[in-house]
């Protein structure tokens, strides 16, 4: 659990309505204050009561989604041989958002992000957006107000989506996207929680292509949510080979059908040897390496796998950094190391386009919604020649990939 609430007497006065807001939030943060004060992501505390200064946005909240290693981390902590104890892990949830006025877990740092209703607008607000409209927002949970009002009823901890009720707040350079009418917004959610890593996988095959180099790609965690919909938008920049890689043989054979990648292949993440053979097996090293696993100790596995003069994006909460900038060094590996933010303009269009584009990834993404949600899944869907018509020429992709086991590494960059 995090720290106990502060009681009446500990907690700093709440400033007024009336008083100046920050674009980015700053009038919300209740802890630091003073000098110390920090933006709200890295903040202890925010304010998240209801009442807007007039450049925000409140939404009702429906569902909310927490990043992948925030989930697998709260997770673990609360399953006890084999089993997840799903009372415990909505009450640390809860618990969160009630100290901290975001949900933002304590141990990974990240959050995730959420849908819901509009249900007011600032008159000052920047944003576009109107009273009723359906959105998903493209920031992240850790740097939200958010208050929940319903004990999170309707949530058995055993998934990332948590049906919810109550409100968050969007300051004025806040990022959310009306949610489409051709797409259940719950389909739409999953990839829009990731869609920052295609859109910056296409920008990085692009320099390449611009330069009339096709790429090797490999990308790690291949068949989670970013790293297949990382694989498609490679396709479409103009990579050549497409590696993906997985740990288990059930996410081979789910993945090796669809067509996303030229080889698929099992190897461990976590292994430097085990990972740069398995890649050189498959026609490697890459020329650019996707990391999208959910788990530490991918860094130096993915340097040793990388071409000298390559690129390493590492589009996970589980990265360490110092780990990466050290291990390059100590390699003597001459290879640029990008940071996925979870925004590049356009990203959201952008992955859902991907969605619509291929037959393939539709049902792959269907799927796995039907999986978590307890209906009939669809079988997987089959390398066709449609089907690879379109991964290859329109670039589709699929960010949630089928019956994807809890295994599958799926990085998140909220």
């Amino acid at each position: 659990m995090s720290d106990p609430l502060p009681t009446p007497a500990d907690l700093p006065a709440a400033p007024r309505v009336s008083s100046p807001s920050s674009p980015v939030g700053l009038h919300r943060v209740l802890e630091p204050t003073g000098d110390a004060i920090t933006l709200p992501q890295a903040a202890r505390r925010l304010d998240a009561r209801a009442e807007l200064w007039p450049d925000e946005v409140r939404i009702a909240v429906e569902t909310l989604n927490l990043d992948a290693a925030s989930y697998r981390q709260l997770a673990g902590k609360h399953t006890v041989d084999g089993a997840l104890d799903g009372a415990a892990l909505r009450a640390e949830v809860l618990d969160i958002v009630a100290t901290r006025g975001k949900m933002q877990n304590p141990v990974t740092g990240s959050g995730g992000m959420l849908i819901g209703t509009v249900d007011a607008v600032g008159p000052q607000s920047p944003l576009g957006l109107r009273a009723g409209d359906r959105v998903a927002t493209l920031v992240s949970l850790s740097l939200t107000p958010l208050c929940l009002t319903d004990g999170l009823a309707g949530w058995d901890g055993r998934s990332e989506q948590v049906p919810a009720a109550g409100h968050a707040i969007l300051f004025g350079r806040s990022i959310a996207a009306r949610l489409p009418d051709d797409l259940d917004p719950h389909l739409a959610l999953m990839v829009m929680d990731v869609c920052g890593a295609p859109a910056l996988v296409e920008r990085v095959v692009g320099e390449y292509a611009a330069r009339d180099v096709a790429p090797t790609v490999a990308v790690l965690g291949a068949a989670g949510k970013s790293g297949s919909l990382s694989l498609a938008a490679a396709r479409r920049a103009g990579a050549g080979r497409l590696i993906g890689v997985v740990p288990v043989e059930r996410e081979r054979l789910l993945l090796e059908p669809t067509g996303l990648a030229d080889e698929v292949v099992l190897a461990d993440a976590r292994s430097p040897l085990g990972l740069s053979a398995a890649f050189e097996a498959a026609g490697g090293p890459a020329d650019i390496t996707v990391v999208c696993v959910d788990v530490p100790g991918c860094e130096q596995p993915a340097i040793l796998s990388t071409a000298q003069g390559g690129t390493i994006i590492f589009f996970s909460m589980a990265t360490n950094f110092a780990a990466a900038a050290l291990g390059a060094e100590g390699l003597a590996a001459d290879v640029r190391m990008l940071v996925g933010n979870g925004y590049v303009p356009g990203h959201a269009d952008l992955a859902l386009s991907l969605l619509r584009e291929v037959p393939a990834v539709r049902t792959l993404f269907e799927s796995r919604l039907a999986a978590e949600s307890g209906s009939p899944t669809p079988p997987p869907p089959q390398h066709t020649e449609q089907s690879s018509t379109a991964a290859g020429v329109t670039g589709g992709g699929s960010q949630l990939l089928g019956v994807l086991p809890r295994e599958a590494g799926e990085g998140s960059a909220r």
